[in-house]
């Protein structure tokens, strides 16, 4: 225990879709921090494992876990082999989400970012000591969703991950009672992220006119907001928001 009283044990921390992008930089993040970082990917072992020998080598704790988070079979090997390999799991970061993939079936970004999500949760709760963290990861266009506009193309991105949200943010009694808080993070746009440039490709003026608003945050600025809020210190409850002054002051429409 250190002085404030909190467990210096070294936390095991599962950051799902973590082989790239806002995931993998959570990733370095929380080693940073002491961390032991669980990089799970769904098809790309070779880059997870960049991932997890950059962290080794630069002093961290790091491992690999290949799941498809939208297959429960899946899913079910994941929290297992955790629980075999560690006895625990004290963060979950909630980072992977979908729905612009091209060949993504009209259920997918749903099946993806709300039913997904909800499964991960409740196979990890057993496993979760009082004091354990919950971070999803979304964005404005999907945490304002029904208050602010969204762009066509990301319709069905911004409902499922709202409608995630919602079903997460419902646990929260029984999350409580288990001594596990749930935390937020929702950004603006994150430049370089697949998503956007996606969205690029489909509907560059939906990007174009976030980016008349200012700049957008990065990929190393919002994945730290990620980290703090899986932090042992940050309260449970709370909602970060990462950029996009408009969308917490602007007239909701």
């Amino acid at each position: 225990m250190d002085e404030a009283g909190n467990s210096t044990e070294q936390r095991i921390v599962l950051i799902t879709g973590a082989s790239r992008g806002i995931g993998a930089q959570t990733a370095r993040a929380m080693a940073a921090a002491g961390d032991h970082v669980i990089v799970n990917y769904r098809e790309k072992l070779k880059r997870a494992e960049v991932i997890a020998d950059e962290i080794i080598a630069a002093g961290g704790s790091a491992s690999t876990a290949g799941a498809d988070i939208a297959d429960a079979d899946s899913t079910d090997a994941l929290i297992e082999s955790i629980v075999d390999r560690f006895g625990r799991l004290d963060v979950l970061v909630l980072n992977a989400s979908g729905g612009l993939e091209r060949d993504a079936g009209p259920d997918y970004a749903m099946t993806l970012n709300r039913d997904a999500q909800v499964r991960l949760v409740r196979l990890a709760l057993p496993h979760i000591p009082s004091g354990g963290r919950i971070v999803f990861v979304t964005s404005h266009q999907a945490h304002f969703h029904g208050r602010k506009p969204v762009p066509a193309d990301y319709e069905p991105i911004a409902a499922s991950k709202r409608a995630g949200e919602d079903a997460l943010r419902a646990m929260e009694p029984e999350l409580t009672d288990h001594g596990i808080g749930l935390n937020v993070v929702s950004g603006d746009m994150i430049d370089g992220t697949i998503i956007v440039r996606l969205l690029e490709r489909r509907d560059p003026d939906a990007v174009t006119v976030r980016r008349e608003h200012g700049a957008l945050p990065t990929i190393e600025e919002f994945a730290a907001a990620v980290a703090e809020a899986g932090s042992r210190t940050t309260a449970a409850g709370g909602t970060t928001y990462v950029g996009g002054q408009d969308y917490l002051h602007a007239p909701v429409q």
